[in-house]
């Protein structure tokens, strides 16, 4: 079997790669901080994963593009909101650059005075443990500070582009 030092280059173009990215499901969450110049930041995303239960560890991936990077590269802690399933329009709204993301949102503030938003499935209050540059990403690891979950809460998904609500088989 060869060894190779490096990746062999792609055989597919980066539509053909984010379109099978699309087949897995994942659930949608809202990332927040509280930003340097002390007003509320956030984001839509789908890159959140644990990491470890001992230590209880979380990761999730920015784009190195995003306007709101700053702030989390420099914050202390920063929240994880997993969507419930009537959060849609919050999911939408985060995602949208040109949107007024705080608009009427309800939050509380969690450690290190991340915005925690009210309804959502969880909350994972995070310290901003650790960074890694790769490709057009910074992975974010978290150490979870606190957590909480909304008791009966349906969870909000994300699957080819759509968004869907949890049906039980």
């Amino acid at each position: 079997m060869p060894t190779h030092r490096q990746a062999l280059a792609p055989s597919f173009t980066p539509r053909e790669f984010r379109s099978a990215l699309g087949m897995f499901a994942t659930g949608v969450t809202i990332v927040t901080i509280l930003g340097t110049d002390g007003q509320p930041t956030g984001l839509t995303a789908n890159s959140f994963n644990s990491v470890s239960i001992e230590p209880p560890l979380v990761l999730w991936s920015l784009s190195r593009q995003a306007a709101s990077m700053e702030a989390f590269r420099t914050g202390t802690h920063y929240a994880i909101n997993v969507l419930a399933a009537d959060q849609r329009e919050l999911a939408e709204r985060f995602a949208d650059r040109n949107a007024d993301r705080w608009r009427g949102v309800e939050t509380t503030r969690g450690a290190g005075d991340a915005p925690l938003i009210a309804g959502a499935a969880a909350t994972f209050e995070c310290f901003n443990r650790s960074r890694y540059e790769e490709g057009d990403h910074v992975i974010f690891v978290g150490e979870v500070e606190r957590c909480t979950r909304r008791e009966g809460a349906s969870p909000l998904l994300f699957h080819g582009g759509r968004f869907y609500t949890e049906h039980p088989l």
